[in-house]
């Protein structure tokens, strides 16, 4: 018999046919799918200290499956159901006493003894975590001998002590038999049937020692032993049958919380804003893109809330109610306006996806929304034009460089000979408009594609400060306490990645336009350089001119766009496309209504360290 245990004992070789369907989970017996189970819930798990709120499925909760082990919720209820078999036999005694019917002593005295074992073990959390599958295996463990043993001797003894005229205790074995062959392999099951067949031919034996027939004995007993045998084996064919839909559903959840997790860390790095909506605008999830988008400043409050809880949102909640109205959603999506209360309007492009068919007669309860901010689409569509049109136009500068070369110098010398004062008027134009053309021409070469070769960070702090003593200097910009331009720069040194000479030509050009269009008037015009964390380092240049009209915005990086009539409208196309060329960004945007200066340019350029500490430039007294 050890023998056989050692061979069915699951340490040794994934669960078989002989094995019991709760072998396979617990107490360790499936150690590999219980690790690879323990790292999927690893990496299911959220840290709690983080301050990122995750991304959550409002329609499955993986994390709410039960992590108790199936082996301990059926162990519990085999614990439960004898405490209540416990209890029902001694209130069957005490019935049976007020009829009259006064049950032998030492039948009542081992009932007791029964429920009190059944109902401490129920009771005490000691003797519930006590039983594993690996202890129910071995027959002569403590906890096989205190549960399916103390029920079958219990069981066996009720019914050789009752009087034959007093209450029958065989169907009693029933419970130890299933026990046995729901917990335990095969063999372990098939030996507890035969210990109670044996025991109901011995009591039977007995009775005929007192002259009883033994044909009518053993034919009950042997039959009752068949029933015996037949729970056992059916027991632990609907528990091996379930133990493989088990392992499956185990299996299939570990793949679901990976697949979760992957589509969960997906959603948050998204660039889109992701919103699950419910009919009642309820928020059930929203990655952090969406929370930026629906908050002026900052992030907005994690998931869940009430889009009707913001009067900015009203306008969302609108479009989430008319969806759901009509049932349907354009495909490129319609145009909401955040209206924030202190700051610009946003406007944001609103995408709305259902999970039913249109066919389907469900009712939708959830929405998935997609928004993006309008600018961004806009400036993505800009940015897929422009790349086309830059490698053309780079290709016709090109071109024109030759042939603009023969009409420069062939105008040259025609001047040579031209004495008429009409005509000299006529060549000073051609010699103008010529040299325009070779501005421009050099300006669309400057950002023609290039490799970028390996550069050394620069001090932001000290080149932006001398260049713009340069550009004051160059412009006739009086220093001091009255001056137009007010620069506000930090102490310490900062690097950033960009090329000196480039750093200069997007600090003139934003100097210039905003000299252009202020006020004049003192600090009309304010620079600050500011360190924005570990990675970034922010250029802002702010005036006081006009905003710009909506209108206009969303065209002032195109090239070839300009409000001046002399002007190329190359200006900021150039400043976009050198600082893409070093990873850093520049966007324009208006500032509140109660500030003096709206409007602000800003360049972010990458953070970097720098080799050595360069000397802090003397800028006057505004520095």
């Amino acid at each position: 018999m050890s023998g056989a245990l050692r061979r069915s004992s699951p340490r040794r070789r994934p669960p078989d046919a002989d094995e019991s369907w709760f072998g396979s989970f617990g107490g360790g017996l499936d150690s590999g799918f219980r690790a690879d189970d323990a790292e999927a819930n690893a990496w299911w798990d959220d840290d709690p200290a983080h301050d990122r709120a995750p991304f959550e499925s409002p329609m499955v909760d993986l994390d709410a499956v039960d992590a108790t082990s199936t082996f301990e919720r059926i162990y519990r209820a085999f614990i439960a159901a004898r405490a209540a078999l416990g209890v029902a036999l001694v209130g069957t005694l005490g019935v049976a006493g007020v009829f009259g019917l006064r049950p032998a002593q030492p039948v009542a005295l081992l009932s007791v003894g029964y429920a009190a074992l059944a109902i401490s073990m129920w009771l005490l959390p000691r003797f519930r975590r006590t039983g594993t599958a690996q202890s129910l295996a071995r027959l002569r463990s403590p906890q096989w001998i205190a549960t399916i043993g103390a029920d079958l001797v219990s069981f066996t003894s009720l019914h050789v002590l009752a009087p034959a005229s007093s209450f029958n205790y065989v169907a009693l074995l029933a419970l130890p038999v299933l026990m046995a062959g729901v917990l335990t392999p095969r063999l372990p099951a098939l030996a507890t049937a035969a210990a109670a067949t044996l025991a109901l031919l011995a009591a039977a034996w007995l009775d005929w020692l007192t002259g009883d027939d033994l044909t009518l004995l053993m034919t009950q007993a042997g039959l009752a032993g068949s029933g015996f045998f037949v729970i056992a084996l059916i027991a632990g064919e609907l528990a091996r049958r379930l133990a493989r839909e088990e392992l499956s559903a185990r299996g299939s959840l570990a793949l679901a919380r990976q697949q979760a997790q992957l589509n969960r860390l997906v959603i948050e790095e998204m660039q889109d804003g992701v919103l699950v909506v419910d009919r009642d605008g309820q928020v059930r999830a929203a990655n952090p893109a969406a929370r930026r988008l629906l908050a002026p400043e900052g992030l907005a409050r994690a998931a869940p809330f009430d889009l009707r809880d913001m009067p900015a949102w009203h306008e969302l909640v609108k479009a989430v109610e008319r969806a759901f109205h009509d049932a349907s959603w354009p495909e490129a999506g319609r145009d909401v306006v955040l209206a924030f209360e202190g700051a610009p309007p946003r406007t944001l492009r609103a995408r709305m996806r259902f999970t039913w068919r249109r066919d389907s007669p469900a009712r939708e309860e959830f929405c998935v929304l997609f928004i993006e901010d309008l600018r961004s689409v806009q400036a993505r569509s800009r940015q897929e034009q422009l790349a086309a049109m830059g490698r053309v136009s780079a290709g016709v500068a090109h071109e024109i460089r030759n042939p603009l070369a023969a009409i420069s110098q062939a105008n040259a010398l025609l001047s040579e000979d031209a004495t008429d004062p009409g005509q000299r008027q006529l060549m000073k134009m051609v010699a103008d408009n010529v040299e325009r053309l070779k501005r421009i021409v050099d300006d669309v070469m400057e950002v023609a594609p290039g490799q970028v070769q390996d550069l050394v960070p620069i001090d932001a702090t000290a080149h932006v400060g001398a260049l713009c003593s340069e550009w004051a200097r160059a412009n006739r910009v009086a220093l001091g306490e009255r001056s137009v331009l007010k620069a506000d720069l930090p102490a310490e040194a900062l690097g950033v990645v960009f090329d000196p000479e480039h750093l200069r030509r997007v600090l003139v050009n934003l100097l210039d336009n905003a000299h252009r269009h202020a006020s004049g008037a003192p600090g009309s015009v304010w620079l600050r350089v500011a360190a924005q964390g570990d990675e970034a380092v922010l250029l802002s240049v702010c005036s006081d001119g006009a905003p710009i009209p909506d209108d206009v915005e969303p065209h002032l990086f195109e090239p070839f766009f300009s409000t001046r009539s002399r002007g190329t409208g190359l200006g900021l196309y150039i400043c976009r496309e050198l600082c893409a060329r070093y990873g850093a960004s520049i966007d324009y945007r208006l500032r509140p209504a109660d500030e003096r200066l709206r409007n602000e340019f800003f360049v972010e350029m990458r953070r970097a360290q720098l080799g050595t500490i360069e000397s802090r430039l003397h800028l006057g007294p505004w520095a």
